[in-house]
């Protein structure tokens, strides 16, 4: 076994060690400082790339490439193109180009682009990301890049996140190199842990919300939950057990990490986690993930459903964005033995509470989405709440530091002692782990425990590292002005905890007294999508990302604008696909069962006027409510939405959220009473026992 995973981890990807192999030491030199710094590449360098790439990718039985990329629909794209060149005698070549590596031409017109793109304008570039490398899937040559409009403006999610790592990289050198380092870049890394949940496909076809929403709509409550917790970390089904191997192999020979795989605390639920890698890398190997699962799991006979909230009732799937700052040989986020004589920690953890602070509205706009509004303060996931915590040992840093007690000293390192001589001593952490925070460091890193299960981390790693950049430079800035460089580190940071203590919190995240303390505070409280977006457009945000030439003010707009529409457009498909299935199916599947009970209480009449019939004549009483019920709000519906067909941008999603989600949620309480009465044959839908509790 560890011979075969050894061969075939990375098979499928043009890495390093390809390059180093098959390129000429002078491109490979140039390719690595590419890698390493992103140094430019010219196109001599880029044609001896390609042509070697093409002989590489034939040979692992690739026929065509793809500039592969990420548009603001939040998935990937491709447009496959094939290597054959014929020739005027009836044969032909294979060609690859330097200049067909470097760029492409997808039609810009057709994504998303917030009005920066008219309809008529439709060129748009693919622009190659060397620092993330070329991959095979599906016998195509996938080229990862970057996604812009004729006129300049980006249209993906890539483009940002670039800009953001360089910004991050110059401000963080600048602070280094007082500190002594002289350090050529700064990278933030990533490592994504990716719930999911894994159903039937049978049940999935069965579902026409599933298919089209990828939530369940509809669906009465079962008798049982994850109330047992008995789910969570227990013993995987054989399906599962069997898709997983499958899943490590495919994703291994795309050399992405994968490491981490359980039980989730829902039953049906799962997750996975990768090594950590670079911010770009590990998002395009999420991306990539996501993909595979879903083409992995088909070949079990399962479907994999990435939505953060395909069932009312358990708990939802999210994304934990683990999150930290490397220089070569350095975790700039590691504390040390020592971390309040650890200036150089302190002044990047003090950048981080403070971005986090000045920009938590900006933070969880990132997280928005009509999906992950059904997550968000629900006692299974963060609130909608910002705030970062730090631990009992850092609380105590942060304390004597504020007040300027020079007595702090470390917690001494603890054994564990479990009271069984066999079992081994360990040494306890010097904090615990909290699962309610949004924002909470691990050890190393921060955990940004916010993003939903389906969405691209690129925009939350982009405000995160932009916001940190500014910070890190205005402090480099004032230091490098400094005449005492150590004083002016430790007045820098106590001030910096000073006036952004209020977002550190340590308790739980999930108390109605923490939601009037935040308030207290002056936290933003933005639990819902509609309330989140406007802040895109607020004066200090829009200086933040073009500050940094991450974003200028137009593409910002472009987003505002994007995620307005896209949310519109996901509450139009739910509302529209509830109207159809209640209408068709159940709405129908009701009055059949009250015909056939109406029938047998009539066929006890006839035999003897004396006969009860009262069972039969609650259930009618009881299901015939729910069916007027059903059909009132479903008119109520079909009237709102052909009242928002007429509305606009912020006024349409008001409408969405404020008057279309309510009676949705009516009309889908009707539903689930008359699932709970109406006999199992007659209800046209899979229950929620039979999709989470499926047997093989």
């Amino acid at each position: 076994m560890e011979m075969k995973t050894k061969d075939i981890y990375g098979s499928l990807v043009f890495n390093e060690h390809v390059m180093k192999e098959r390129l000429p030491k002078a491109t490979y030199k140039s390719m690595k400082a590419t890698l390493e710094s992103g140094a430019p590449l010219d196109i001599d360098v880029a044609n001896i790339v390609a042509s070697v790439m093409k002989d590489w990718a034939i040979e692992h039985g690739a026929t065509h490439y793809t500039h592969w990329f990420q548009p603001l629909t939040g998935i990937t794209s491709e447009k496959h193109d094939g290597f054959i060149s014929p020739n005027s005698d009836g044969t032909a070549i294979m060609e690859f180009s330097g200049k067909e590596l470097i760029k492409g031409e997808p039609d810009a017109s057709s994504f998303p682009s917030g009005g920066l793109r008219a309809t008529a304008e439709a060129r748009g570039y693919t622009a190659w990301d060397p620092t993330s490398y070329a991959f095979i899937k599906d016998q195509v040559l996938c080229i990862p890049t970057a996604f812009c409009s004729y006129t300049g403006e980006a249209l993906d999610e890539k483009t940002p996140l670039l800009r953001s790592m360089s910004a991050l990289s110059e401000q963080a050198c600048r602070v280094l190199r007082l500190f002594g380092k002289d350090v050529s870049h700064v990278t933030t890394t990533v490592g994504p842990e990716q719930e999911f949940f894994l159903i039937k496909k049978e049940d999935y076809e069965a579902r026409e919300d599933l298919i089209l929403t990828g939530r369940t709509l509809f669906g009465a409550f079962p008798a049982k939950g994850q109330e047992l917790e008995e789910h969570y970390f227990g013993v995987m089904r054989p399906v599962v057990s069997a898709f997983y191997q499958d899943l490590d192999d495919e994703l291994w020979k795309l050399g992405i990490p994968a490491k981490t795989k359980h039980n989730e605390v829902a039953p049906a639920q799962h997750e996975l986690a990768p090594i950590f890698d670079t911010t770009n890398i590990a998002i395009d190997h999420n991306l990539l993930t996501m993909e595979v699962m879903r083409k992995v799991a088909e070949r079990h006979g399962l479907v994999c459903l990435q939505h953060e909230k395909p069932f009312d009732g358990v708990n939802g799937s999210g994304k934990h964005n683990n999150w930290s700052m490397s220089a070569p040989g350095m975790n700039l986020l590691d504390p040390g033995d020592t971390p309040k004589e650890n200036l150089q920690f302190l002044i990047f953890l003090a950048a981080v509470i403070k971005a986090v602070d000045e920009y938590q509205d900006l933070l969880r706009v990132t997280v928005a989405s009509p999906g992950n509004d059904h997550r968000l303060g629900a006692q299974e996931a963060p609130p909608a709440i910002i705030s970062i915590f730090v631990g009992e040992e850092l609380e105590a840093v942060i304390e004597a530091i504020t007040a300027d007690d020079d007595s702090y000293t470390a917690a001494p390192k603890l054994k564990m002692d479990l009271g069984v001589d066999v079992l081994p001593k360990f040494t306890k952490d010097t904090t615990d782990r909290n699962r309610t925070s949004p924002f909470a460091f691990t050890g190393n890193k921060f955990e940004f425990r916010m993003p939903g299960s389906a969405m691209n981390l690129s925009n939350a790693n982009t405000v995160l590292n932009t916001a940190v950049a500014k910070e890190l430079k205005g402090y480099a800035d004032e230091l490098e002005q400094a005449e005492d460089f150590d004083a002016a580190v430790i007045a820098l940071v106590k001030r910096t905890i000073r006036d952004h203590k209020r977002i550190i919190f340590n308790g739980n995240g999930y108390s109605e007294e923490w939601e009037a303390e935040a308030a207290k505070r002056g936290l933003y409280n933005l639990k819902s999508t509609v309330d989140a977006l406007p802040v895109i457009l607020s004066e200090k945000n829009l200086k933040l990302m073009e500050e940094f030439n991450v974003l200028s003010r137009v593409e910002m707009k472009s987003r505002y604008e994007v995620e307005l529409e896209h949310y519109s457009k996901i509450l139009h498909i739910e509302a529209r696909t509830m109207l159809g299935m209640s209408r068709r199916k159940l709405i129908p599947a009701a009055i059949a069962f009250q015909a056939d009970v109406a029938a047998g209480a009539s066929a006890k009449k006839a035999v003897s006027e004396t006969v009860s019939t009262r069972t039969e004549e609650r259930i009618l009483a009881s299901v015939s409510q729910d069916v007027d019920e059903m059909d009132v709000a479903a008119d109520e519906l079909e009237a709102l939405l052909n009242k928002v067909y007429k509305l606009n941008g912020m006024e349409a999603a008001r409408c969405y959220h404020d008057e279309i989600i309510p009676v949705m949620a009516r009309l889908r309480a009707a539903a689930d009473h008359a699932e709970n009465i109406c006999g199992k044959d007659y209800w046209p839908l899979p229950t929620y026992s039979q999709m989470l509790f499926y047997v093989e």
